[in-house]
Parts: structure tokens; sequence; C-alpha cells
């Protein structure tokens, strides 16, 4: 979070079809912190990262949502998320578009895709 009044901060709201499971693969597996939780709203934050969750009993939105997260501290992320052998984890690839990522689906089918600009 920035101290900056003037910024505008871009919060994606992805689906869930459990809030104590998407916690728990994002406290455990991702090293996000939850700093609000509610049986159908969840908001989970990782250093400048921030995403929100909320409830749904359709598999089909979590399967069809995504975000991109881009960032120069994406090789160390898919370094301890190798480490901690987490599900669903691909290879951090530089892409024919010319950034390097990789990516994780979460329990739920969500699509977090990891990016930077290669070489940094």
């Amino acid at each position: 979070m920035s101290d900056d009044p003037q910024r505008i901060e871009v919060l994606p709201i992805l689906p869930s079809l459990d809030i104590a499971e998407t916690l728990a693969f994002y406290r455990d597996q991702l090293g996000f912190a939850a700093t609000y939780e509610t049986p159908d709203y969840l908001i989970v934050r990782r250093q400048e990262m921030e995403l929100h969750f909320r409830l749904t009993g359709n598999r089909a939105f979590c399967e069809s949502s995504a975000v991109y997260l881009r960032g120069g501290r994406i090789g160390a992320l898919h370094r301890e998320y190798s480490e901690k052998a987490v599900p669903t984890l691909t290879p951090l690839e530089v892409r024919p578009w010319n950034m390097e990522e990789f990516f994780i689906h979460d329990p739920h089918g969500n699509l977090l895709r990891f990016a930077r600009i290669p070489g940094r």
C-alpha cells in the first residue's frame, strides 16, 4: 500500500468456493496473511500484493478467473514456491510475449500469473 494519496490501486476480487480453504492455501502455500475475513469475504496480503475473495457456489466462476502479478521479485517467489512444492506451480519461463512468467492454480481454479521483464 502506498502513502501517495493520488495513487490508484487495482485490487482483484476473485471467487472462492470456500473462504477457509482459500485462506489456508494462500497463507500456508503462498505466504499471504489474512487482513480481513468473514464467512463470505476474504482479503489476503503479502508485501504489496493484495487479493480479495468473495464466496460463490459456482466453480465455473473460479475456473474462468485470473490475476496477473508483475514485478521484480518473481524469481525469488518462484524459488520459494518450488521449495514448498506448491501444487500446480509451473516452471519460470520466458513466454513468446517476452515476459518471464510462472503460473499457479489455486484449489478452486483461479489462475495466478506471476511475471517480470526478463533479466530483472
